[in-house]
């Protein structure tokens, strides 16, 4: 009998222990889920001489090795080795240039000599062409603006389709824009992106998930407008009135500060909206 009451006694220690630590015990809290990390703040650098007040040069990161030739800038990766960005201004007296493209060759960068640049053995038998980011049409005013546009400065690795289509047909849009307004800025490159075609070649050279242009133009009673542009580097259809946006809105998929030479005032007006009429676009 006495066994079994301490039997009894212990199955009771146990039966209030097991109460405790359901009803009584303050259990530690789950940890709270960490925030994701804050965005990575992108410092700028200071434009090399004869940059400053350009309206078509973006704010200036490390991450581009910057070059200057006759008809663009271009802020050049060494990492994925395709350019970050390539801005100029086109003019409506450039577009009735008619210099021939025959016998130019795509080539390495003379002015970044020493720096790793893509070459033409990376795009061979890639299944990519070599796409002009300042088309070889705009800079046709002079041949030899326009054999800078075959340096690899100013090449991504590009869908064929794309290259000779819609893109094709937006760069035609940009010189008749020049040819109404009298000018326009341009910005244009690639979006990386989740990168999901890979690289090619041996140096890995990175093909981008879609391609963009950022354009400003001034309208005859000094207003300024913008627009912007995003196609996926693919063989899809790209209908301009279906992928255009606004240049807050491409700077965010970018991170890529546009335009910072207009006024503060007049940039946060002018890149938050699209003016389609501006564009003949409905």
């Amino acid at each position: 009998m006495k066994k079994y009451k301490e039997l009894l006694g212990g199955l009771v220690v146990i039966v209030a222990g097991v109460l405790y630590w359901i009803f009584g015990y303050d259990k530690p809290e789950s940890p709270e889920p960490a925030e994701p990390d804050s965005p990575k703040v992108v410092t700028s650098v200071a434009a090399p001489a004869g940059l400053d007040g350009l309206l078509e040069i973006p704010v200036l990161t490390p991450d581009g090795r910057v070059v200057t030739h006759r008809a663009y800038v271009s802020s050049y990766n060494t990492e994925t080795l395709i350019p970050n960005w390539v801005a100029y201004e086109l003019t409506a007296e450039e577009t009735e240039g008619a210099r021939s493209r025959d016998g130019m060759e795509f080539r390495m960068d003379p002015n970044l000599k020493g720096v790793p640049q893509a070459m033409r053995e990376d795009y061979s038998g890639s299944g990519w062409t070599k796409g002009h980011l300042m088309p070889a049409a705009d800079a046709s005013f002079n041949s030899t603006a326009m054999g800078e546009t075959f340096y690899f400065t100013n090449i991504c690795p590009q869908d064929e389709t794309l290259n000779a289509g819609d893109w094709q047909y937006l760069e035609k849009k940009v010189r008749q824009w020049a040819n109404r307004y009298g000018s326009v800025w341009v910005v244009t490159g690639p979006i990386v992106g989740k990168n999901r075609y890979g690289t090619i070649g041996e140096r890995e050279v990175v093909v981008p998930d879609s391609f963009y242009k950022a354009l400003l133009i001034r309208k005859k009673n000094g207003s300024y407008s913008a627009i912007a542009f995003v196609m996926d580097n693919d063989d899809e259809r790209y209908f301009l009135k279906d992928c255009y946006l606004n240049i807050n809105d491409l700077e965010s998929l970018t991170g890529i500060d546009f335009f910072p030479g207009l006024d503060d005032t007049v940039e946060e007006k002018v890149e938050g909206t699209v003016r389609l009429s501006d564009w003949g676009l409905r």
